[in-house]
C-alpha cells in the first residue's frame, strides 16, 4: 500500500473497552481509524487479559490483533491465537522497566534488605551480612529483551554476567552465552540467578528440585519471568532446609499466592505482587508499540512482535 492510498483508506481499528486514552491516540497519531464497531474493524488492539472476551470479538475480517502481553501462554492456552488474523504480543516492549525491577532485587537480596526491613528492633549482634554485588557471577536466564536491559544495567557493577538463551547466541556484554543444554553448569558457578524467560513448554519448571540442588548454597534466585518457570514446592524445600540462600520473586505459581503459603513467611525470601511493570509504565510502552503497528498495518509492512503459535512466543 503507498503512502497516498494508506491516507485515503486509512485502517479501521477496534481499541477494547476500558482501554487508556492513549491507545486510541496511538491509533489516530499513526494514521488509522478508530471504530467502535469490532465488526467493522480490520485490527483489534486489545487493552487487559480478558481472554474470552477477546475471543467474542474475533471475526473473519479480522487481519491483525495486538495483545497487551509481552508472555502469551494464556492465550495461547485458550485457543484464541491462530495464523489468521495475525497476533502481535508486546514482546520487545517492557524490558526495560522488568529489567530495572530485577535489578532492585539484585541489589536487596545482596544486601539482605528484605530481611532488615522486617526488623521491628536494632540488633546487637548476628545482623544480616549482606554482600558486594560487585564482581558476583550473575546468571540471566532468557536473555531477551528483559535479559538484555538488565545485562547492560549490570554492566557499571562489574559483575561477570553469563547468559542462558534457548540457542546459546552470543549477547552484548555477558562474559558468556550458553545455551539450555548448559544450565547446570552455569548454576553451579553463579551466586545470582535471575529468570527472566518466556513460558512455554520447554521452559516450565526449568528450575526444579535438580537444578536448585545445582546451585550454591549461597545463591539466590530471582525470578521477573513467569511463575510456571520454577518448582514452587522444590524451591520451598531448599530454603526450609538451607540449601539455597534465598529467593526474590515478582511472580509466582501460583499467582496470586495465597495467604498462609510458605513462602510469606520464610525471612530469606522477597515477595514483590508481579508489579515489575507498573500500569502507567505499561500503558505508556505498549501505545508505543500500538502506533508502531499501526504504521507498519497501514503501509503493509512486517509488524513487531508477531506471535508463532507453535513456538509458544
Amino acid at each position: 500500500m503507498t503512502a497516498d492510498s494508506a491516507a485515503d483508506n486509512p485502517p479501521a481499528v477496534y481499541v477494547g473497552a476500558g482501554a487508556a486514552p492513549a491507545l486510541a491516540e496511538a491509533v489516530t497519531a499513526a494514521g488509522g481509524r478508530v471504530v467502535t464497531d469490532h465488526t467493522a474493524a480490520e485490527a483489534i488492539v486489545w487493552p487487559d487479559g480478558d481472554v474470552q472476551a477477546l475471543s467474542r470479538h474475533l471475526h473473519p475480517g479480522l487481519r491483525w490483533v495486538q495483545l497487551p502481553d509481552a508472555g502469551i501462554e494464556r492465550w495461547i492456552a485458550a485457543g484464541v491465537i491462530t495464523e489468521v488474523p495475525r497476533f502481535t504480543s508486546a514482546r520487545g516492549c517492557y524490558g526495560p522497566q522488568v529489567a530495572e525491577h530485577a535489578l532492585a532485587l539484585l541489589l536487596a537480596c545482596a544486601r539482605r534488605i528484605g530481611e532488615c526491613a522486617a526488623l521491628s528492633s536494632w540488633p546487637i549482634e548476628e545482623r544480616p551480612a549482606g554482600r558486594w554485588l560487585r564482581d558476583s557471577v550473575v546468571a540471566v536466564v532468557g536473555a531477551g529483551d528483559i535479559g538484555s536491559s538488565l545485562i547492560s544495567m549490570l554492566a557499571p557493577l562489574g559483575c561477570e554476567v553469563l547468559a542462558v538463551t534457548r540457542s546459546g547466541r552470543n549477547m552484548v556484554g555477558a562474559a558468556a552465552s550458553y545455551d539450555v543444554n548448559d544450565l547446570d553448569e552455569v548454576l553451579r558457578r553463579a551466586s545470582f540467578v535471575v529468570l527472566a524467560a518466556p513460558s512455554t513448554p520447554r521452559t516450565t519448571r526449568m528450575i526444579a528440585a535438580d537444578q536448585l540442588s545445582t546451585m550454591r548454597d549461597d545463591a539466590w534466585l530471582i525470578n521477573v519471568g513467569r511463575g510456571d518457570l520454577v518448582d514452587t514446592d522444590a524451591l520451598v524445600a531448599a530454603l526450609a532446609s538451607g540449601r539455597l540462600a534465598g529467593a526474590a520473586l515478582d511472580v509466582t505459581d501460583p499467582e496470586p499466592l495465597p495467604p498462609g503459603h510458605p513462602l510469606w513467611s520464610m525471612p530469606q525470601v522477597l515477595i514483590t505482587p508481579h508489579v515489575a511493570n507498573p500500569p502507567r509504565l505499561k500503558a505508556a510502552s505498549l501505545a508505543r508499540r500500538v502506533r508502531e503497528n499501526t504504521v507498519r498495518f497501514r503501509d503493509g509492512r512486517p509488524l513487531l512482535g508477531v506471535v508463532h503459535p507453535e513456538s509458544g512466543y
